[in-house]
């Protein structure tokens, strides 16, 4: 830690190897030596989600019927 402290305070001579690295030296201190392998990464598909028969487009005439008959019968019930 003095050392360092010196150093930094300019008063202890810097060693002759402190000078400036190569690309590939600077690539090595920073994420490890580099590998001949390569890795290929492939998305993973989301899947498709479940439609209504609204979002279909199955909207037959009878189905609206239905659908406005229980609109009908629930409203009574909300009446009476």
């Amino acid at each position: 830690m003095l050392n360092w402290l010196l150093s930094l305070l300019g008063l202890r001579p810097r060693r002759a190897d402190d000078g400036p690295i190569d690309e590939d030296a600077a690539y090595a201190n920073s994420y490890g030596d580099r590998t001949g392998e390569i890795i290929s990464v492939e998305p993973i598909p989301e899947p498709e989600p479940e439609l209504s028969p609204h979002a279909r487009g199955d909207l037959t005439g009878e189905f609206l019927r239905k659908a406005f008959e229980r609109r009908l019968d629930a409203r009574k019930k909300l009446t009476t």
